[in-house]
C-alpha cells in the first residue's frame, strides 16, 4: 500500500518567521501536505508583510488564527509533523500546547537566518522539539558542540536557507573571489542599484544608525546614475520580529534634502535584487541571498566585527568593507572556501528530509521518543507566565491574567532585590562575565 501523504503544518508569527517557514514549507517535495498558520500575537504580520513574506514560496495554504483554536484547528489536521517558527519564547509555549496533542506530532523549529555565533538560549527554548534546523555545516557543528557543551541533547537538520536556493546552473556559474581575480568585470551583475539590507537592532545605537544614513546619503550622492534602496522589512507602524528604534528611513529623512536616487522600498528581498548591482549590509541575511543570485556583497565593518553585532560568520570570507568601499561600490564576492562552509554545501549534504521521514516514520509506528519540557520552578503559574508575556492581549485564559497580575508586581520585587544586592555586593561571577 501506498503511506498516506505528510502532512505538515507551521506555526509562525512575525515577518522573517513567516518568511522562512512559507519557503521551508513551499520547497519540501514529494508525498507532503502543507499549510502554514499565522498566530495572533502582539508582533504578527500585516496583511502587506504577509503577502512579501509568502511570495515566489510555492506555499498556497496560509491562515491566520488565535491562540485559543489553535489546539483544536491542530487536532483537526492531525498533522504529522508542526513546524514551530517562531522567537525562542513563543515556541517554548507552543511547543507545550503541541506535545500535548494525542497522538503527539513531530515537533520541528528552528533559525530563519544566520545563527553564528551558536546561543544557549536557542537550545534552551527548543528542548521539548524533535529537530533544530539550521542551514550551514558551520552552524550544526557550533550548535552541536554547545548542546554537548551543556549537556542539552538536541537533534540538528541540515538545509540550505529555503529563500537561497541555487538551480544546478546557478551553481556552476556562481561567482567567488578567485573568478574575479580571473575574469574581472565579465562576471559583475547587469542590474544598477545599490541595494542597503536595513536591520531592526544591528547597528543598536543611534549614532550608529544615524552614520549609516548618512552614509546611503553619500552614496547617492556619489553616483547620481543608480539608484541606492534603502530596502526594508516594514512601513511605519508594522512590526518586525526585533523592536525596532531609529528606524534608518525616518533618520534619512531628518537629513534635510534627500537625493532623488536615494529611496526606500518595502518589496520583497527577491523582487529588490532584481535590479541589483551590489548589496550592502551589516550582517543580514539577506547577503545569502544575493551571493545565491551572484550578486556581489560587502558586508560593511565600519561598526567591527562582534557577535552582537551577528557578523562573525563573515569572516574569512572576503566579504567586508568600508564606508569608502560602499560609496565607491567596490562589492566583493565570497571566497570558495567560505561558501562550502557557510550556506553554500553540496545540496547532498541536506539531512533535512531523511530525518523527518525517519521521525514521521516512528510516529506512525508509535516509537516517537517524548521530548518533556526543561525543568524549571514555577509549575503551571510558570507556564501561563510565559504564555501571557508572549501573546498580550491575545491570551485570553483566566490563568493568563492571573499570572500577570500577580507575576508583575513579584518581578519588580525581584528586580529591585537584584539591583541591592549589586549596590551593595557586587555583580556576582555570572554577571561579570555576562556578554
Amino acid at each position: 500500500m501506498t503511506p498516506a501523504p505528510r502532512r505538515i503544518v507551521g506555526i509562525a508569527d512575525t515577518d522573517s518567521y513567516v518568511k522562512w517557514a512559507a519557503a521551508l514549507l513551499g520547497g519540501l517535495s514529494g508525498e507532503t501536505d502543507a499549510e502554514l498558520l499565522v498566530l495572533e500575537t502582539p508582533v504578527v504580520v500585516s496583511p502587506a508583510q504577509l503577502r512579501s513574506a509568502v511570495a515566489g514560496s510555492g506555499l498556497e495554504r496560509v491562515a491566520r488564527v488565535e491562540y485559543d483554536e489553535l489546539a483544536s484547528r491542530l487536532a483537526a489536521l492531525r498533522p504529522d509533523v508542526v513546524l514551530i517558527a517562531a522567537r525562542g519564547p513563543l515556541v517554548r509555549v507552543l511547543a507545550r500546547l503541541v506535545a500535548g496533542l494525542v497522538p503527539r506530532p513531530v515537533i520541528v523549529s528552528g533559525l530563519p537566518g544566520i545563527s553564528i555565533p551558536a546561543t544557549r538560549k536557542a537550545l534552551v527554548y527548543r528542548t521539548q522539539c524533535d529537530l533544530f534546523v539550521l542551514h550551514s555545516r558551520r552552524e550544526v557543528r557550533e550548535f552541536a558542540a554547545l548542546a554537548r557543551e551543556r549537556g542539552m541533547p538536541q537533534r540538528f537538520a541540515l538545509t540550505r536557507l529555503p529563500f537561497a536556493q541555487e538551480s544546478p546552473e546557478d551553481r556552476l556559474t556562481r561567482p567567488t573571489s578567485a573568478d574575479v581575480e580571473s575574469r574581472g568585470d565579465a562576471i559583475e551583475p547587469t542590474g544598477t542599484d545599490l541595494v542597503f539590507a536595513a536591520q531592526a537592532i544591528v547597528p543598536r545605537e543611534r549614532e550608529d544608525r544615524l552614520r549609516v544614513a548618512r552614509l546611503l546619503v553619500r552614496a547617492a550622492e556619489a553616483d547620481p546614475s543608480g539608484r541606492v534602496v534603502l530596502k526594508v522589512r516594514g512601513r511605519t507602524g508594522e512590526h518586525q520580529t526585533h523592536v525596532e528604534h531609529d528606524a534608518l528611513p525616518d533618520l534619512i529623512a531628518s537629513l534635510g534634502p534627500l537625493p532623488p536616487n536615494l529611496v526606500t522600498s518595502t518589496a520583497p528581498m527577491s523582487k529588490a535584487l532584481d535590479s541589483a548591482h551590489g548589496l550592502v549590509t551589516v550582517s543580514s541575511t539577506a547577503a545569502v541571498e544575493a551571493i545565491a543570485r551572484g550578486i556581489p556583497v560587502i558586508a560593511l565593518d565600519t561598526f567591527g566585527v562582534t557577535p552582537r553585532l551577528i557578523n562573525l560568520v563573515f569572516e574569512d570570507s572576503g566579504l567586508f568593507g568600508s564606508e569608502e568601499d560602499v560609496v565607491a561600490r567596490r562589492f566583493r564576492h565570497p571566497s570558495a572556501s567560505w561558501l562550502r562552509d557557510n550556506y553554500f554545501h553540496e545540496p547532498a549534504d541536506d539531512d533535512l528530509p531523511l530525518l523527518l521521514a525517519d521521525l514521521v516514520a516512528r510516529r506512525r509506528e508509535g516509537r516517537l521518543a517524548p521530548k518533556p519540557p526543561l525543568a524549571r520552578a514555577g509549575g503551571r503559574f510558570r507556564d501561563a507566565w510565559e504564555r501571557k508575556l508572549v501573546l498580550g492581549p491575545h491570551d485570553h485564559t483566566p490563568s493568563g491574567f492571573a499570572a500577570m497580575a500577580i507575576g508583575m508586581p513579584l518581578r519588580g520585587v525581584v528586580r529591585m532585590g537584584q539591583r541591592v544586592r549589586r549596590w551593595v555586593i557586587g555583580p556576582t561571577p555570572a554577571q561579570q562575565t555576562a556578554t
